[in-house]
C-alpha cells in the first residue's frame, strides 16, 4: 500500500490521470532551485496491479507443501520511494518488513495466512485501519476506502507471488477470502466475506463506491458464508492450531450482519 495519512487529506488536489501503479509520485515545483516530491494517492480509476512492481521473496516455504499442512502467510508491504510492493511469503509474518518509525507510523502493510477450519480451506486477510496514533485515528475514513479499493490489487499479488502452488492446488482459488478491518473505530471495526479468491481479485462489477470498492456482491448467500470457528479441542481437521496474526482471537467479538454484509466486530489490539 502506500501513503495513508497527510498527503491525502484534500481529494482536489489529487491528480485525476491514469497512473500504473498503486500509489504515485508527482513533483511540485516550489521554486526554481528546490523541488518537493509529495506522494499522491490515486483515489479515482480503477486500481491496477503490475506484475513488474512485484518483489517476492519466499522464506522457509514449499510450494509443493499444501498450506492445510504447512503454515503459509503473506506480509505484503509498499514502498513510497520506488512505488515497489514486497510480498514475503513464509511461515510466519515477516517483521523485518515491518520494522522502523516510518512503517509504524503508516501502517498500510497487509498481512494473510491461509487456514483450515473443519476440513476447508480459506485466506484471512488483516488491515489496520486506525488506533494506534492519532494520524490514524484522524484519517480512519480515508484508510479503509483506500484499503477496500486497493484490496483486489492486493489479492492479485498473493496470486501472482504465490502462483506456483496455486497452479499445484488449484482448488485453492476457490476458498473464501476473509478481510479483516482492525480499528478503534466501531463503524470501521470488521470482518467481511470477500467470497472466493478466483472473484475477490476482481473489483465487483455491481459496486456502488467510485473506484471499483466492492459493496454487496460479495455478501450474496450470507448463510453459507459463514465466518469460520476452528475445533475447541486438538482436532486433524484444522490448521495452524494456532493464527500467527497479530491480532489475538480473543479480540473477536460477536458476528452480525448489516445491510447485506457479513461482520464480526474487532476490539483493537491492547499494547
Amino acid at each position: 500500500m502506500g501513503t495513508l495519512t497527510a498527503s491525502l487529506v484534500v481529494p482536489s488536489k489529487l491528480n485525476n490521470e491514469k497512473q500504473s501503479s498503486i500509489f504515485v509520485h508527482k513533483t511540485r515545483r516550489k521554486s526554481k532551485k528546490n523541488q518537493s516530491i509529495v506522494p499522491v494517492a490515486r483515489l479515482f480509476g480503477p486500481a491496477i496491479f503490475e506484475a513488474s512492481k512485484l518483489k517476492v521473496l519466499f522464506l522457509g516455504v514449499d510450494e509443493k507443501k499444501h498450506p492445510g499442512k504447512l503454515p503459509r502467510t503473506y506480509t505484503l508491504t509498499h514502498s513510497d520511494i520506488t512505488s515497489k510492493l514486497t510480498l514475503a511469503i513464509s511461515q510466519t509474518i515477516n517483521n523485518s518488513q515491518l520494522q522502523g518509525w516510518y512503517n509504524r507510523l503508516q501502517r498500510d502493510e497487509v498481512v494473510a495466512e491461509w487456514k483450515k477450519v473443519k476440513g476447508k480451506m480459506s485466506l484471512h486477510v488483516h488491515c489496520h485501519i486506525s488506533g494506534g496514533h492519532f494520524m490514524l485515528d484522524l484519517f480512519a475514513r480515508l484508510r479503509n476506502y483506500i484499503f477496500c479499493k486497493e484490496l483486489p490489487v492486493v489479492l492479485k499479488a498473493f496470486v501472482h507471488g504465490d502462483e506456483n502452488l496455486l497452479k499445484n492446488y488449484p482448488e485453492l482459488q476457490e476458498a473464501l477470502v476473509w478481510v479483516y478491518f482492525h480499528s478503534n473505530i466501531q463503524e470501521f471495526n470488521k470482518v467481511e466475506c470477500w467470497g472466493p479468491l478466483k472473484d475477490a481479485t476482481s473489483p465487483s462489477s455491481s459496486s456502488s463506491g467510485v473506484g471499483g470498492v466492492k459493496s454487496t456482491s460479495f455478501t450474496s448467500n450470507s448463510n453459507k458464508w459463514e465466518l469460520p470457528k476452528p475445533c475447541e479441542e486438538a482436532c486433524a481437521c484444522c490448521f495452524p492450531p494456532m493464527s500467527v496474526m497479530p491480532w489475538p482471537s480473543s479480540n473477536l467479538d460477536g458476528v452480525g450482519e448489516e445491510n447485506g454484509t457479513i461482520q464480526q466486530g474487532l476490539q483493537e489490539q491492547q499494547s
